[in-house]
């Protein structure tokens, strides 16, 4: 085993990853980096240089390369924003929006706390799920009459932002009257889209403009992560000027070995290459929100043509004897909130021989060098995959099921019918003809056997996906993480869990598109209440319903190993039951 400390002599030491690869892999690493340096790879990237992915329209999505400095200069605009927000009188901010408008907010907010004890900014609430009970649970925890609600949307015409708006646009219309609503909205969305043209029309406080050469997922410098970023009191120019600091050492300046984001990015592709297209996120307990959303940028960029890396977040930690040979570990840790455990147990894998990249955040404002430190690293692995990782196929397949079904019930009043192929007291189980029948054949009669005979199907170098469509609450999370270390413990294969929607706008492109290594269990639950869309026919469990079905439909078309299971009753309380039988499948 050969270990490897790259350094730069630049301010930013710190932010150079260090890795221990072992022979086999190192050996992939050093090929790559060879041809990245005699065919003058990273000078190409800047130059934008199509030819280096699949030689279409890549060139067009690369803005976010320049978009620091962009962004350093027009700090004026933070300023003024964060000024209005604070003299505003508004106690909270609440996010609209899914996927790459919601993502990089979210770990702000989860990363940072709250600045607003000393900037007087109000908290900011990130909503991104069209499950009732979640949406009516930030509604609860707000005053809508005191809140700033940030309408995000690259493209303005994702459904669950739409229908967000229009939620607590007409609540707030109706307790401060006709005309006043607008006043308590903004829109961050690119020129010209139809959520612009509807803020303007609704008298929105602001509107904010993306950048339509930046892709969602990479957006997270841009108006999309830096807007929220200032709303909540975060000092927008330092973490502007960490990302520039990264920006410079991932340009042609430096040799290639001393390029933090080729390094890391080749580390992933040559991995994936190599099979190890597990990368397993690791982080400080100050930075547990960070793989969310690494996991869209990685999964949604590289999981396409039947290759791609696979993000595991948020697993829980085991031993080197619990993980198979397709893994890379990724380590993010946080200068004074490291934990003693996480060290220990990845000093363990490093010894046996388990491939590790460790990455050293000075403060929560490294973030900003995080940033662009993944996004040069997947635009390097996806050269490396031959892909182009600015597209996203299977995430538009998903949406374009989801809109049919959504737009049959507003002419009908119904979703198509499913037929669950066995149904018991708490439980009914749904699959393709394909699906249903290799079940069937297993000779699983009942929820355990069933159950039993879907897991049989992982095998070395799988991954095992939960699908749960059901409010996203620490007592689903805990109970998701327990059954996710039993099939990991008991199949020894890597294991993701993701809530429904918001995986749609995220893995789910390479659970569809990516390598076909998944077994797949999507998880629904009846809905205890349901809210109104207004202006619709359909309600937000109707759409969250028909998400799900679009999310199942296009796994079996894709040919995926997918079994879906409808929970009755109460979600925590079916939840729970559902664990006690995989247990059971499990022995």
């Amino acid at each position: 085993m050969s270990s490897h400390r790259r350094r730069s002599r630049t301010d930013i030491d710190t932010h150079q990853p260090t890795y221990t690869l072992g022979k086999g892999l190192q050996s992939e690493f050093d090929g790559a980096l060879r041809d990245w340096l005699v065919n003058d790879k990273v000078r190409r990237l800047w130059a934008r240089d199509s030819t280096l992915w699949s030689g279409s329209d890549e060139a067009k999505w690369l803005g976010w390369l320049d978009i620091t400095e962009r962004q350093l200069a027009r700090l004026d605009v933070f300023d003024d924003f964060a000024a209005d927000v604070r003299d505003g009188g508004f106690t909270h901010v609440l996010l609209l929006g899914m996927g790459g408008s919601s993502l990089c907010p979210e770990v702000l907010s989860e990363t940072f706390g709250q600045p607003a004890c000393i900037s007087h900014q109000p908290r900011l609430y990130v909503l991104d799920s069209t499950d009732p009970a979640q949406v009516k649970a930030f509604e609860d925890n707000i005053d809508p009459a005191k809140t700033l609600f940030i309408v995000s949307s690259k493209s303005g015409s994702t459904l669950e932002p739409n229908i967000f708006k229009q939620y607590f646009f007409e609540r707030l219309e109706q307790s401060l009257g006709k005309g006043k609503a607008g006043a308590h909205f903004a829109a961050v969305t690119d020129p010209c889209s139809k959520l612009e043209e509807a803020a303007r029309r609704d008298g929105f406080r602001h509107i904010f403009h993306g950048d339509p050469s930046i892709g969602g997922r990479y957006s997270a410098l841009s108006h999309f992560g830096m807007i929220p970023a200032t709303a909540m009191g975060i000092d927008v120019r330092r973490l502007l000027d960490r990302a520039g600091e990264m920006a410079i050492a991932c340009s042609p300046r430096l040799p290639v070995e001393q390029n933090p984001g080729l390094v890391l990015g080749l580390i992933l592709g040559a991995a994936a290459k190599a099979g190890r297209d597990k990368l397993t996120l690791i982080a400080s307990p100050g930075l547990y929100d960070l793989g969310a959303w690494l996991e869209q940028l990685l999964a949604e960029s590289t999981g396409k043509q039947g290759r791609g890396i696979i993000p595991v977040d948020r697993e829980p930690l085991g031993s080197p004897e619990d993980y198979g040979n397709d893994r890379v570990f990724a380590y993010l840790s946080l200068e004074g909130q490291t934990d003693a455990q996480q060290d220990a147990a990845i000093e363990t894998l490093e010894k046996a021989g388990q491939p590790v990249v460790r990455l050293n955040l000075r403060d929560a404002y490294d973030l900003g060098a995080q940033f662009f430190l993944w996004e040069i690293a997947t635009a390097v692995a996806g050269s490396v995959l031959g892909i182009n990782p600015f597209d996203q196929p299977d995430v538009e397949a998903s949406k374009i099921v989801t809109r049919t079904m959504t737009e049959q019930y507003e002419s009908s009043g119904s979703l198509p019918v499913e037929t669950a192929f066995a149904r018991f007291d708490s439980m009914a189980f749904f699959a393709d003809d394909t699906n249903a029948a290799a079940l069937q054949a297993s000779g699983g009669t009942t929820p355990t056997g069933l159950i039993k005979a879907h897991l049989s199907r992982l095998g070395e170098g799988d991954y095992f996906a939960l699908l749960g469509y059901v409010e996203m609450r620490p007592e689903h999370e805990l109970i998701l993480e327990g059954i996710r270390r039993v099939v990991r413990d008991s199949k020894k294969v890597a294991t993701c869990a993701g809530f429904g929607p918001r995986f749609l706008h995220s893995t789910g492109q390479a659970y569809k598109g990516g390598p076909n290594s998944g077994v797949f269990l999507q998880i629904t639950c009846d809905d205890a209440t349901d809210l109104e869309a207004p202006g619709r026919k359909y309600t937000f469990g109707v759409v969250k319903a028909a998400q799900a079905s679009g999310d199942f439909q296009v796994l079996g078309e894709r040919g995926r190993r997918a079994l879906r299971i409808h929970l009755n009753g109460d979600a925590t309380t079916a939840l729970g039951r559902l664990e006690e039988v995989i247990l059971e499948a499990l022995g």
